[in-house]
């Protein structure tokens, strides 16, 4: 008897590559299809129009140079005293609506942040700069990352910097890569 047929092809109870493929049923990440690509690239390119990150802020504040945008601190006198990003102007979301137009100039973008990922007090800000007729994007991870990636800020004792997380930011490299 030639046994080589026999090995060649799979049992009847064995599954197919097709159902191999399926992800399973309770996979959380499939339950909602994805959105096509040209949803997602629509999707993803509005989400760069709203939003900065910590070192992409850095970096265009470090180049010399206008950086073609300010920085605004939403925070409390208490927290912008503890720390916040260098030339940044202090204006708490609640003061926006009677002092934005006496500090900002319309022809220039805002950067907003508050505290950090956990926190929504820099998009409640952007939503009254952009109510105002700002141009506005939110800078992601606000003073948190700001100082975890190893960036200096002021305090109202002086300037400061801490070892970057290496959580947050590569380590020994100029850049993520990203």
């Amino acid at each position: 008897m030639n046994n080589t047929n026999t090995q060649l092809s799979a049992p009847s109870s064995a599954p197919s590559r097709t159902a191999a493929a399926t992800p399973a049923a309770g996979n959380a990440v499939l339950r909602v299809p994805p959105a096509s690509p040209a949803a997602a690239a629509a999707y993803f390119g509005a989400s760069l129009a709203f939003h900065a990150d910590v070192s992409d802020v850095a970096s265009a504040l470090a180049a010399d140079g206008d950086p073609g945008f300010v920085v605004v601190d939403t925070r409390s006198t208490a927290s912008w005293d503890q720390g916040h990003v260098p030339g940044a102007l202090h204006l708490p979301t609640a003061l926006i609506p009677e002092q934005a137009e006496a500090l900002l100039d319309r022809s220039v973008l805002v950067v907003t942040y508050c505290w950090g990922p956990g926190c929504n007090g820099a998009t409640r800000a952007a939503l009254a700069l952009a109510q105002l007729g700002f141009q506005v994007k939110e800078m992601l991870g606000g003073f948190e990352y700001w100082a975890r990636e190893g960036f200096e800020f002021e305090t109202w004792e002086g300037r400061e910097r801490r070892d970057p997380d290496a959580l947050t930011a590569p380590v020994d490299a100029e850049d993520c890569g990203c």
